[in-house]
């Protein structure tokens, strides 16, 4: 992870857990960490050549272009979000309101980042609006996702165990990246496989390396994790 989302790579699963106030001033720094790790993780995407060829910048105004940029940055945090939340991750009990509240403080430490580059109040409220929308719209697409895989798994043999939690495992990031798709090609997603597949890869990426850190940097779940997502990109390629 660059260096910009260097407050991300501070576990809290495994660090002394504080108490009273300092309990919420280690929150909004993490927060903050992860909100410019998920602008920085956006960013190197935007900046791929093989990405911005399979986008087809080339025949994109500076607006559209921005607006995929944008779409990348809330992706990034959603991702962040979903993980913060997800049933799956394994931490110890009383960290799990610690995590569903660090979750919460994603978007403001966003926002807050944007007031630092000097943006004007509509234009943070734009950008709270649409970090909320995406939120809700892949929170509310996670069952159909996870359907999806699960009819997909099974289709050629039975499900066991492993790919069940192979499933609910990438399911954060598999759902955001199928959302951001299909925003970054305003729904004709027809012939843009390979510009998913980079999206996914890219956003996976960074979802592995941030899951590593919160489970402890336990080189089991990498594996599992980084098989996963080749089975997935895998799959899309047989499409």
């Amino acid at each position: 992870m660059s260096a910009r989302g260097g407050s991300a790579t501070r576990n809290p699963m495994t660090a002394d857990f504080p108490t009273g106030q300092s309990i919420e001033q280690l929150a909004d720094a993490t927060a903050a960490g992860l909100a410019q790790a998920a602008a920085g993780s956006a960013f190197q995407l935007f900046g791929d050549k093989r990405f911005r060829r399979l986008a087809r910048f080339e025949q994109l105004s500076q607006v559209e272009q921005d607006r995929i940029f944008n779409e990348l940055v809330v992706a990034s945090l959603v991702v962040i979000m979903l993980l913060l939340e997800a049933p799956d991750l394994r931490a110890a009990p009383e960290m799990q309101s610690y995590l569903a509240g660090l979750s919460k403080k994603i978007p403001g430490a966003y926002i807050d980042h944007l007031k630092t580059l000097g943006l004007h109040s509509q234009h943070l409220q734009d950008w709270d609006k649409l970090i909320a929308m995406r939120y809700e719209e892949y929170q509310r697409d996670k069952h159909e996702v996870r359907a999806a895989a699960l009819r997909l798994e099974s289709a050629d043999k039975p499900l066991e165990l492993d790919d069940l939690a192979k499933i609910q495992m990438l399911l954060p990031v598999h759902t955001v990246a199928i959302g951001c798709h299909h925003h970054i090609c305003r729904g004709s997603t027809e012939g843009r496989e390979e510009l998913f597949k980079s999206t996914l890869n890219s956003l996976a990426q960074f979802y592995v390396e941030l899951r590593v850190r919160f489970e402890g940097g336990n080189i089991t779940t990498l594996s599992r994790a980084r098989f996963a997502v080749r089975h997935w990109l895998r799959r899309i390629g047989k499409k």
